[in-house]
């Protein structure tokens, strides 16, 4: 560990020296050195870290530079937090300069910021202060809608919006940024099987929401989700079974607007009864779907009382207000004309 600790003070002294004298192709250089080094010794990250890497990649990020530059020092952080998310974490200004990043037009820059974020999420006590950022979380958003930004980019956007939206007070926010218009666009339009996978697992989470459901209205997301969850609607058994989770998640988080939502469909129960009978279904998917049947038929079960209900006050209102009705406990006959009888009942 000595040598280990010796090579990152050596390496980040380099990039020190440079930065100090503002040498950009000296700057670049040791920014590409330390790639390398975070890259082929997973050892030496940790150590980097604790030798002040970190604040110097982060200005690459933030401060013009080479495109090449701007790759190298994302690259360098994202193979740093995998073994140093805490050092990482604790650097001021890190999660400015990576939405800083994602919203440059290096695309090699953006999805290594992009999955650094993703990274550092994967510890639990980060995502409320990931979430806390709205300028990163609109970057993210932002790189599920830029068309030109390829599978890397949108892959790691979605992994790291997964671990976002796990933090329940983070679904709003996405909400309000205008993620679940990009979600769906995405799985309507995008031919990738592993990105409309990812989108649904990712409108999953943001259904659990109270939040979720105008914006799902708003992009006919239950119809779409209906349609994926109905046998061969979906590519996959993942995107089906991501899609029930989606409507269980929406119909516990919206109560009885979101069940009336979802049986408004025609034939969404029984595509969830097919699914939760499907003997090719992970056990996932069956539980998943098993619940979601049980709200959908107590909810129906409930709207039916509801009308019932409806029509008898109906009835009782026309027995007061019309004289020629009565109810059958108090029916009466008088002669016609003729001397038939009549029943008004």
């Amino acid at each position: 560990m000595e040598v280990k600790l010796h090579t990152a003070r050596t390496l980040v002294g380099r990039l020190r020296g440079a930065a100090a004298v503002r040498d950009a192709s000296a700057t670049a250089a040791a920014v590409a050195e330390l790639r390398r080094a975070s890259k082929d010794d997973p050892e030496v990250r940790a150590p980097l870290a604790d030798a002040g890497a970190v604040p110097y990649l982060a200005a690459q990020l933030t401060s013009p530079s080479t495109s090449a530059s701007a790759e190298d020092a994302a690259a360098a952080l994202l193979n740093i937090s995998i073994s140093a998310r805490e050092q990482l974490m604790s650097s001021p200004g890190i999660l400015d300069a990576l939405a800083a990043a994602m919203r440059a037009d290096e695309y090699a820059a953006a999805h290594h910021a992009a999955a650094t974020v993703a990274s550092l999420l994967c510890v639990d006590a980060y995502r409320p202060i990931v979430g806390a950022k709205r300028p990163l979380l609109a970057a993210l958003v932002a790189l599920l809608r830029g068309h030109g930004r390829g599978t890397r980019a949108t892959k790691d956007a979605l992994k790291a919006l997964f671990g976002v939206a796990l933090y329940p007070l983070n679904r709003a926010t996405l909400v309000e940024l205008g993620a679940v218009r990009a979600l769906f666009a995405l799985v309507m339009t995008d031919g990738r099987t592993g990105i409309v996978e990812d989108a649904t697992a990712v409108v999953a989470q943001v259904a659990g929401c109270a939040e979720s459901l105008a914006a799902f209205a708003g992009v006919s997301g239950v119809r779409i989700l209906v349609d994926l969850v109905e046998a061969g609607g979906a590519a996959t058994g993942r995107a089906r079974e991501n899609a029930a989770a989606a409507l269980l998640n929406l119909v516990m988080s919206g109560g009885e607007r979101a069940v009336e939502a979802v049986l408004a469909v025609g034939g969404a129960e029984e595509a969830v009864r097919e699914l939760a009978e499907d003997g090719e279904s992970s056990p996932r998917g069956k539980a998943k779907a098993g619940s979601l049947l049980r709200a959908l038929e107590q909810g129906a079960a409930v709207a039916k009382r509801r009308t019932e209900h409806r029509f008898a006050d109906f009835l009782d209102g026309l027995v007061q207000s019309d004289p020629y009705f009565s109810s059958p406990a108090s029916a009466t006959t008088h002669d016609d004309d003729d001397g038939s009888r009549l029943t008004f009942r």
